[in-house]
Order: structure tokens, then sequence, then C-alpha cells
């Protein structure tokens, strides 16, 4: 079966006044949608045709530039849309991850500082992420829509949590103050969600 676009887990409005409505429309339905689409042409009649998108992306070096681009803009968005939900007050991790999160990075805040740093020293478009990488916590960065699961990027591991830093995801709300969209993005992370991508993969 090709790959689908599955529609958004909430309504478009729902992460508002951090995400904006406008801009949820036009980053599900057109960004995601055209690399669904693209992706589905670029395997058509292919050895990948009938593979999942994690086994695409493992081997995605030996294919062409369509199925790289695509395939990572298809894998990235599904998880970037899962780990998003409505705001609520005092957002945090829990339970094991929060006190993998404190061995790790020192404190949730310290956590924080450092993705966003990523998040903002990533030049032009991309991505950054929070891994699992041979049982550890990592914070890395790909650019445009490599993930950590295609080889040679500089960035390895099961990605738990991934902020897309594409002008696409703000640039209508927040122009290019990336920054205020790093801090608006803590406010809607489901860190349920997160903690379960978290216990699958540690």
């Amino acid at each position: 079966m090709p790959f689908e676009l599955a529609p958004l887990p909430y309504a478009a409005d729902a992460l508002e006044p951090y995400f904006d409505k406008a801009t949820m429309e036009i980053h599900h339905g057109k960004h995601h949608a055209a690399y669904t689409t693209n992706l589905n042409n670029a395997i058509a009649g292919t050895e990948l045709e009938g593979k999942t998108i994690e086994d695409i992306l493992k081997v995605v070096d030996k294919f062409t530039p369509a199925v790289r681009n695509n395939g990572g803009g298809f894998y990235n968005h599904n998880l970037f849309w899962s780990i998003l939900r409505p705001a609520k007050e005092n957002n945090a991790p829990s339970g094991e991850l929060a006190n993998d999160i404190n061995a790790t990075f020192g404190s949730f805040d310290a956590f924080k500082e450092e993705f966003g740093k990523a998040a903002m020293g990533r030049f032009g478009s991309g991505w950054a992420w929070l891994c699992v990488n041979k049982g550890k916590l990592e914070i890395c960065t790909t650019a445009n829509q490599d993930n950590p699961l295609m080889p040679g990027v500089g960035c390895e591991g099961q990605p738990i949590l991934g902020i897309d830093v594409w002008e696409h995801a703000y640039y209508l709300k927040y122009q290019n103050r990336r920054v205020e969209y790093i801090a608006a993005f803590w406010n809607i992370l489901n860190w349920e969600q997160i903690a379960k991508n978290y216990s699958v993969v540690k």
C-alpha cells in the first residue's frame, strides 16, 4: 500500500496561541501532503515499494535524492505531529524519562537550554532531535529533511522528540524569530507520548 497522510491528531487551531491555525493547515495540508505524494512517486516500481518508512530511511543513501528528501519529510512530520498537543500548565516530563533527562543533562531546564541552542544553531533548514543512542539520551541536529535513522548524517540513534526549524514551520506567526518559535514549542509538547517513544527504544 502507498504511504498515506494521516490527519492531525487534534484540530488545526488546537495548538494556538503557540502554533497558529493557518501555519498548521499549510504545514500539514500542503508541505506534509507533498512529501507523502512525492515519496510514493519516488518509490513506485522500485524495490522500496511495500517497505516500512524506517526500513527505507536506513538504506536511503543508496537511492535518489527524491527518496531521501520526501522519505525524511514524511517520517519527520509524522513524529512531529504526534509529540504535540494542546497546551497544559506546568508541562514537563515525569517518571523515568524525567529522571534520565536530569541525569544526562543536569536538569530539565538545562536540557531545554541545550536543545534550544542546538535548534538555533542549525543553519538554514533542518531539525533538532532528542535521540536514544546506544541506550543514552543525546541531542543532535540534521539538515533539510534528514533524520537520525539515515546513515552518515552525523546524528545517530532513535529520535523520540524533534523540532522542525524550516521557516515554513513558523514564518507566518514568528517571521524570522526562530527563538520565539522554539520557546513556544515547549508549551505544547506531549510528554506522555514522548515517554512512550522512549520506553520502546531505550
